[in-house]
């Protein structure tokens, strides 16, 4: 297998996959439309780097995306920015863009020394309308928006609002002191995060990240493509993974590992009960046939055997119990376990990260441990994220 190792080239260190805004969970209501505002946001890369360019994306709106302004530099607490640290990004070297609709568009490179780990906050101003925005839901990262141009503000002001999602930005790209390979994991909200701690950079996914880096790994710059309520082999919150895989995994600068975790929902909804009222309206936000555990395994093969033509290496994660919650039935269980057999003992990929085996009650098979949930029986407590982020053999990225 071709090893990707980057030495002077660029990686991504941080990543969120775009969604539409209104893509089943609808938290931007009550926002839009955006016009003449400033959207301040924090995001923690992974790696460091001395030199930073971002990835805005306009990709599910509908028109024309208009960029006023955009700024970056060191975050500080409380939504400001680290006075010296701010540096102005341009585009083509312009200090504006307008980005078509259903495309994104990549700043120039700004030099400025981020040490791994560190936040940086994110500033741009929107002097048009817009009607509909891409975003990433949730942020688990608190963003604001401001009205008018406020991108050159090193304090945040004091008619900052709440801004419930990530928007308009997908990912920041960074410029190596070394060499470097990013890890692309994809999957659900059990990877995106859902149910740990806001503020807290607490999926399991970054704190892998915070552990390779500890470790002195190479391949430290980790970028979290979770969707919670994706699903591998259909539309409904956030395309099929199967469906934007080239674009969040396999476009990825510095690519060299791939992580599945992908899988749980395609079983939990196909096997859902459809007799309960308040469960079908949930439901609706799920379209399509429901599946096998053929149509699963052979999902995972299509994607395998895409990543490998990139020559990169392929892990999946075992899918983690969700006895408990009001999607579980006894079918879903034997379809998940069958599921897991084959991930555990089929060969297909490098390596296998066995986060059931982690998570499961060792009482109760099908559940997750008591003290590793949220409460829901199915994402992750802090505890549960960090167990897993621990149980992951560091020598796999080596």
């Amino acid at each position: 297998m071709t090893e990707t190792t980057n030495a002077g080239s660029w990686v991504r260190s941080w990543g969120a996959s775009p969604q539409a805004a209104h893509d089943g969970l609808g938290s931007l209501d009550g926002h839009l439309p955006l016009a003449d505002v400033t959207l301040r946001q924090v995001v923690r890369i992974s790696g460091g780097g001395s030199r930073v360019r971002v990835r805005f994306t306009n990709e599910f709106g509908t028109a024309p995306l208009d960029i006023g302004a955009a700024r970056v530099g060191l975050a500080a607490p409380g939504g400001g920015v680290r006075p010296g640290s701010e540096r102005v990004l341009t585009f083509s070297g312009a200090p504006r863009v307008t980005v078509p609709a259903g495309a994104p568009v990549l700043s120039d490179p700004v030099d400025i020394s981020l040490p791994a780990l560190a936040k940086l906050s994110i500033s741009l101003h929107l002097p048009g309308r817009v009607e509909t925005c891409t975003c990433h839901d949730p942020a688990l990262e608190t963003g604001w928006t401001i009205p008018g141009d406020a991108v050159a503000a090193l304090t945040l002001p004091e008619n900052a609002e709440v801004l419930p999602v990530r928007a308009l930005i997908s990912a920041v790209e960074l410029f190596p002191d070394g060499p470097a390979k990013t890890i692309v994991v994809v999957g659900d909200s059990r990877t995106d995060g859902a149910g740990s701690t806001p503020d807290t950079n607490h999926s399991w996914p970054e704190l892998l990240a915070v552990r390779l880096i500890e470790g002195g790994v190479a391949a430290g710059y980790v970028s979290n493509q979770g969707i919670s309520g994706n699903r591998m082999l259909n539309d409904g919150i956030g395309a099929a993974t199967l469906a934007r895989f080239d674009r969040d995994v396999l476009a990825t600068p510095g690519l060299g590992y791939v992580v599945l975790s992908v899988g749980a929902n395609d079983i939990a909804i196909s096997f859902a009960p459809r007799d309960d009222g308040p469960l079908a309206g949930f439901l609706k936000m799920f379209p399509g046939a429901p599946v096998t555990t053929d149509d699963v395994i052979a999902g995972y093969r299509w994607l395998i055997a895409r990543a490998r033509e990139r020559g990169v290496r392929v892990y999946a994660t075992t899918i983690a119990p969700y006895e408990g919650a009001e999607v579980f039935t006894p079918e879903g269980e034997s379809a998940r376990r069958t599921v897991n057999d084959w991930i555990r003992t089929g060969g297909a990929f490098d390596a296998v990260l066995d986060f059931d085996a982690v998570w499961r009650d060792p009482d109760h098979p099908g559940r997750i441990r008591a003290d590793f949930h949220c409460g829901d029986h199915v994402h992750g407590s802090d505890a549960g994220y960090q167990a897993l982020a621990d149980s992951v053999d560091l020598s796999l990225f080596d």
